[in-house]
């Protein structure tokens, strides 16, 4: 062992994060890559540097590497140490613990990738009486009658659905003519427990504690300081209530800005985890819930989250 090589390998906290993983959990350049926010070559050199002095081992898989971290002989006991003090001295500890778990959760979900082959034919192959339409009138019967905020609610498709079952529906949005128009289509088809109000997802306008449930569906990546928005959804909710946010998985098709209109390119599983829990909420449970077929390939991802 060359132990100034390997003071030097083991003083590069790039290196020490991508180790830190590794003697948690067998990982691929990919899984790496999504939990340290790196990119991919980046990451290949950290493991070939890593490999070549005996500190992590590989082996395949099918097409792809996957690796491990190890300790080259007389090494041992400064592999340790490191490891052992890096977690209170790289700030950004917390976030890969939260990401590897997030890994590892994917890799234990297997009934997943049954249901989201299933999903895919759903609605291509014709089954009498079954249809998207119905699934969603079945589960909003099952709704209690509950106040809900649907924040950046857009034309207010869903808020019209939600208002059938619940209490009452509060449906914000920021621009004139699209809370116009949701107001206008209650008024004429006489839903009298939905009302929508002109605001922003950072200033809501509603008294604190009014909601039980906060509804964010494709709204998030909107706003121009998502921290700010989700503790807003806090303040409105009550004690024991609950958030659900749907939005996009961070992508890097950077043409959504224009096309869409979007501030940002979506959000990553730990990012979300980390506006909930600085917000204060508990419970919080966020998964990948659709993937597009078509480029570029857009991914859905849930979060759920309790005061």
């Amino acid at each position: 062992m060359d132990l100034l090589k390997s003071l030097r390998l083991l003083g590069d906290k790039g290196r020490v994060r991508v180790l830190r993983l590794l003697a948690q959990e067998d990982l691929s350049v990919a899984e790496l890559q999504e939990i340290l926010g790196v990119g991919q070559s980046s990451i290949s050199m950290q493991l070939s540097q890593l490999k070549q002095e005996g500190f992590v081992e590989a082996r395949r898989v099918g097409q792809k590497s996957i690796y491990r971290a190890s300790a080259p002989p007389g090494a041992q006991t400064i592999l340790t140490e490191v490891l052992s003090r890096c977690t209170e001295e790289i700030a950004e500890a917390a976030h890969d613990d939260e990401g590897l778990q997030l890994i590892l959760t994917r890799r234990k979900d297997d009934l997943r990738g049954y249901f989201d082959e299933l999903a895919g034919r759903f609605g291509r192959d014709y089954v009498p009486g079954r249809s998207w339409k119905a699934l969603s009138e079945m589960l909003l019967r099952l709704l209690p009658p509950i106040d809900i905020a649907d924040l950046g609610a857009g034309e207010g498709t869903l808020s019209l659905s939600l208002a059938q079952r619940a209490k009452r529906v509060i449906a914000v949005d920021n621009s004139v003519k699209m809370v116009e128009y949701g107001a206008d289509i209650a008024r004429r088809n006489g839903v009298t427990n939905l009302e929508y109000r002109l605001g922003d997802l950072e200033e809501l306008p509603m008294d604190n504690e009014c909601v039980d449930l906060v509804l964010m569906h494709q709204a998030l990546h909107h706003a121009l300081h998502p921290k700010k928005a989700i503790s807003e959804a806090w303040r409105i909710l009550r004690p024991g209530g609950r958030i659900a946010i749907l939005d996009l998985l961070k992508h890097d098709f950077d043409g959504a800005r224009e096309l869409y209109g979007d501030v940002w390119l979506g959000f990553s599983q730990v990012e979300l985890i980390e506006l909930l829990r600085g917000a204060k909420f508990q419970a919080i449970d966020v998964s990948i819930v659709g993937r597009e077929e078509d480029a570029p390939h857009f991914e859905t991802v849930m979060a759920v989250a309790e005061k």
